[in-house]
């Protein structure tokens, strides 16, 4: 198991990760280090603690918005395949119609041709 140190805050935490996550867990560090700066500039100095709690709610906040918007998006992805596979049905219907009908219309001009055609 890996090992990262990553600094939030201007402290230093010693953090274990499965092997080769290293990268990802420090561009989350990094990631909360910037909440933590917004909500210090805009709230001032009101406690660590308390910074840091803001920005694990404002990225909270983020990551409930993505999963609703991600939600919505499979939604309209479904009804979409749904509609999809409905047109399909429809298509698969109207050609099996357009093939019987130039079936039925080669026969009727197969029996004009023999009628034409002298005995």
């Amino acid at each position: 198991m890996a090992q990262v140190t990553v600094n939030i805050d201007n402290k230093a935490y010693r953090m274990a990760c499965a092997d080769g996550e290293e990268p990802h867990l420090e561009a989350l560090a990094q990631y909360f280090e910037g909440k933590v700066q917004e909500m210090r500039k805009s709230f001032g100095e009101i406690g660590d603690m308390r910074l840091a709690v803001m920005a694990a709610i404002t990225a909270s906040d983020e990551v409930f918005e993505l999963r609703n918007k991600m939600a919505a998006m499979e939604e309209s992805m479904a009804k979409l395949q749904a509609e999809m596979a409905d047109f399909d049905d429809k298509q698969a219907t109207s050609d099996a119609k357009t093939a019987e009908s130039v079936l039925a219309l080669a026969e009727r001009i197969e029996r004009i041709a023999k009628s034409l055609a002298p005995a």
